[in-house]
């Protein structure tokens, strides 16, 4: 079974991150699914890096673990194809603490038979998401000044992966 379109997860809902080992009387989520997202960091942090580019984010949304991956290997693709290997750094700044849940529903021939519906449609673990609050900066981007084009334009791209519209915004040190 395929992932379900960003539109089903994008509304912040109510936060669902209740998990407790100590304590299983109190533990609603039965497991978690491991996030997708493999590296937080990319590339290499260097003092001549003097211009950090911010992806922020317009609207208070959930992201996807899978959509902040996206996210950043489109951006860390495209810095290294332009700006070599050692020439750029990258950092998510928000990490997926909500776990989504999914009532899975039956379709097809027979599917009555088995299927309860809406009773006890609290949902198993399908991933976890991000929330983000309004105008939070959710991606940076550290490179020299002679790659500014180039990284506006990776920030650009990695931006289509969010299910919000973003701005860049640029910091010179």
């Amino acid at each position: 079974m395929g992932l379900r379109p960003a539109r089903c997860y994008r509304k912040l809902e109510r936060p669902n991150t209740r998990i407790s080992i100590s304590k299983p009387r109190k533990s609603y989520v039965k497991g978690v699914p491991p996030s997708k997202i493999h590296r937080f960091n990319s590339g290499v942090d260097k003092p001549e890096f003097t211009v950090n580019m911010y992806l922020v984010i317009k609207n208070a949304v959930q992201v996807r673990n899978n959509a902040l991956e996206a996210m950043r290997l489109s951006a860390t693709k495209e810095l290294e194809k332009k700006a070599g290997v050692d020439g750029y750094f990258v950092k998510i700044l928000i990490f997926p603490h909500h776990v989504l849940r999914e009532n899975p529903l039956a379709t097809g021939a027979g599917a009555d038979r088995f299927q309860t519906g809406m009773r006890k449609a609290f949902g198993r673990p399908i991933g976890t998401a991000a929330r983000t609050k309004k105008n939070q900066r959710i991606l940076v981007a550290k490179i020299a000044p002679i790659n500014e084009a180039v990284c506006r334009h990776a920030l650009k791209i990695a931006s289509s992966k969010v299910p919000s519209s973003c701005y860049i915004e640029t910091v010179r040190l």
